[in-house]
């Protein structure tokens, strides 16, 4: 049986994802920070199921309670099969008033994270000569947002560590790609006004926000095709062709 690990898999996109590979016969390890009870709730639900699945508290800041996860999940599966690196945050501010500690918090929640979690992994992908990471950046990463300008700076580094990385771990038939989602109906944009998402509704081609459900079966299918590394996939409707 595969391991799979999902980092902010209590919430949003990564509670779709657990649900996803939990569903499908995964060892699912869901990574949490400050959403105990979420994480409590989907353990217990997917548990009485008869579904193999684990929770972990860490801060993916902090390079000790990483490294202390990914023993946990070493120790306990033997393996770590697929990474998926999908917690973050948002913020939205213009540029002129986001200060120094906003743009840290920023790159450290949603890019530093990514560095610690996945090369805390990669040894043990490598080893095994196999392994595929997922990381989801967002379409802001890819043609930049208004008043999201750490954000976009944060999700474009994470395209840019996903294309090298993937020309790195080739070799070692691990696959690294990430996933660009548009308007996605999660928390995260629960900041949007309804007028505000319907507008933007109307200039995506399928005329509709997605949801954590099509994100977590396109991080599925992803997962387990070998002749793909290195790509970026937008899934947004077609809002940005």
């Amino acid at each position: 049986m595969k391991t799979v690990l999902i980092t902010g898999g209590a919430k949003g996109i990564g509670k779709a994802i657990a649900y996803e590979f939990a569903n499908c016969g995964y060892n699912v390890v869901i990574n949490y920070k400050t959403s105990e009870q979420q994480a409590i709730q989907i353990k217990e639900e997917l548990t009485k199921q008869g579904k193999s699945v684990e929770i972990y508290n860490a801060d993916l800041c902090k390079k000790e309670e990483v490294e202390n996860m990914i023993k946990f999940v070493v120790d306990k599966y033997k393996t770590i099969d697929i990474l998926i690196n999908n917690a973050g945050i948002s913020q939205i501010k213009p540029f002129a008033d986001i200060e120094e500690n906003d743009w840290d918090n920023m790159i450290n929640n949603n890019l530093k994270s990514v560095y610690l979690t996945t090369k805390a992994v990669i040894s043990n992908m490598i080893n095994n000569k196999n392994g595929s990471i997922i990381n989801i950046s967002s379409i802001w990463g890819v043609v930049g947002g208004s008043c999201e300008v750490h954000y976009s700076a944060a999700k474009a580094g994470i395209i840019g560590m996903t294309k090298a990385l993937a020309k790195e771990m080739a070799l070692s038939n691990i696959n690294v790609n990430a996933i660009a989602p548009g308007l996605i109906k999660t928390d995260m944009n629960k900041n949007l006004k309804e007028e505000e998402i319907k507008d933007i509704e109307e200039d995506i081609p399928l005329e509709r926000a997605g949801t954590p459900e099509e994100i977590a079966k396109t991080v599925k299918w992803l997962s387990e095709t070998k002749y793909i590394t290195g790509q970026i996939i937008r899934v947004d409707g077609g809002w940005q062709m």
